[in-house]
Parts: structure tokens; C-alpha cells; sequence
């Protein structure tokens, strides 16, 4: 269970080796093709206007043909402008990955949030988090922070009836006080940052166990040992924990 799998990948005792990325077809040496394409430099067309006979009454040119007059090229299409309307777009932890199906090493960007602690039971984590980011964007709301990231889970103690988590939404800016009326437990402070490794998860988080088995067989094979936190990002949430729409980013950290 995800439970067991989690506990592998955080009591992995190896020594720290150097991180490749490991392909889908297990050959870690094996780096995509870049093809370079250089433009062709097209020389203008410059036809030639042959001579016309002089007719009755005018006087003969008697100069050489002239070249006939190039056509001006058409103006390059301007792009529209980004529009207010759409809004600012969120800021991952780290950039988008190129292959969703390869791990990738990222540096991991911290951003201020507004965190709240909580705990919860296997069975129905997925909604305690949903209720959690809920209550997160709410008091955002109420104080005026704008959020900025996608929300995020830090898990911080697991066992095999539930786990203890902090989760976290990434806002603009932090008042410069704790206001009075806060929960308790909430607070004001930042994401995690640094050197991570990242894995993909697209489809029903219930199913997300199969990608913790790709971080505990990435663990074991790279030898390497990491933090006793794991953090989860969540690019798309879905209407449940069957959603196939969800789309959950996995970064794992390196211990030094």
C-alpha cells in the first residue's frame, strides 16, 4: 500500500550518488535527438521585363530591359496582447517538465504561503486536503492575499493509519503582522525550496501508488539518501480522488 511505499523511499539509507534521468526505456544514457534545422536564405525573385516594340507615333526606347519593380514583403503579423481578462498565470515550484514520463532534477523556488496543519486518515485523505486548500483560499480571500502557485502538500509523519501534513498555498505577499483573527492553526510562511527530483502522477489519485512505486524503485537504484518529508503539488484537482484529471507533481529531496 502507499503507506509502505512511503515509508521506503523515506528510510532509504544509500549514499548519495549523482541524479540521471532515467528514460522510460530504462537506458539512462539515452538523450532525445535534437534536430537543428537552419533557415534557407531565399534570394528575391528579380524577373526580367522583356522589351516591348515602340508602336506608331512614339519614340523608340532604346534603353536595356529594367528590371521589374520588387514587390514589397508584407508586414510580419503582429501578436494580440495578453489580456487582463485572463489573468496571471500560476507559478510552479519548478518549470514544466519536458517528458511527464521521466524524472527530472529541478531546483525548487520558494514562494510565501499561507500554511495550515492537519492530520488525516488514508481512507479519506484526498478530501481532508480539498477541505484544507478550501479553508486556505478562503482566509486568502478574507486578508487579501492573492494566490500565485497551485496548492501543495507537505507530508511530515506518516504511519499505517494516516498521515500528519502541512498544506500550503502560494500567495503574493505576507501582512507584516499575524492577524489577530487567524486559526490557530494557520500560519504565515514559505514552500520548500532546493534540489528535488520530480515525478509526474496524471490520473485518479487512488491510483497514485503506482508512481510511488516509480520514486521507491528510482530510490533504490540511484542509492541515494533523502528528507523525511514528501512533498505532493497539485497542478490539477479533480471533482474526487477518482478524477482521471488530476495531475499531481511528486518531488522528492536529496539530503546533503
Amino acid at each position: 500500500m502507499r503507506v509502505a511505499i512511503l515509508s521506503f523511499v523515506l528510510a532509504c539509507l544509500a549514499g548519495i550518488a549523482a541524479f540521471l534521468v532515467v528514460g522510460k526505456d530504462e537506458n539512462p544514457s539515452k538523450q532525445p535527438d535534437l534536430a537543428l534545422f537552419q533557415p534557407v536564405q531565399t534570394p528575391p525573385a528579380t524577373g526580367l521585363v522583356p522589351a516591348q516594340p515602340a508602336k506608331d507615333g512614339e519614340t523608340k526606347n532604346a534603353e536595356a530591359p529594367r528590371s521589374a519593380p520588387a514587390t514589397p514583403a508584407p508586414a510580419p503579423a503582429v501578436p494580440p496582447a495578453a489580456s487582463a481578462a485572463d489573468g496571471p498565470q500560476k507559478a510552479g515550484l519548478a518549470p514544466p517538465p519536458l517528458d511527464p514520463g521521466t524524472p527530472d532534477e529541478v531546483m525548487l523556488a520558494s514562494h510565501p504561503a499561507l500554511i495550515v496543519r492537519g492530520q488525516a486518515r488514508w481512507d479519506d485523505g484526498y478530501s481532508a486536503l480539498e477541505q484544507a486548500f478550501s479553508k486556505l483560499r478562503e482566509q486568502s480571500q478574507r486578508l487579501g492575499l492573492k494566490e500565485t502557485g497551485y496548492p501543495l502538500t507537505v507530508f511530515v509523519e506518516t504511519d499505517d493509519q494516516g498521515f500528519k501534513y502541512e498544506a500550503e498555498l502560494p500567495v503574493e505577499t505576507l501582512p507584516a503582522q499575524r492577524p489577530a483573527d487567524l486559526p490557530a492553526e494557520m500560519r504565515f510562511g514559505a514552500t520548500p525550496e532546493g534540489r528535488a527530483i520530480r515525478f509526474v502522477h496524471r490520473g485518479a489519485y487512488d491510483e497514485i501508488d503506482s508512481t510511488y512505486e516509480a520514486v521507491s524503485a528510482y530510490v533504490d537504484v540511484k542509492g541515494f539518501e533523502v528528507k523525511d518529508t514528501l512533498i505532493e503539488e497539485y497542478i490539477e484537482m479533480g471533482k474526487d480522488a477518482s478524477d482521471m484529471a488530476i495531475e499531481v507533481h511528486i518531488f522528492v529531496q536529496p539530503t546533503k
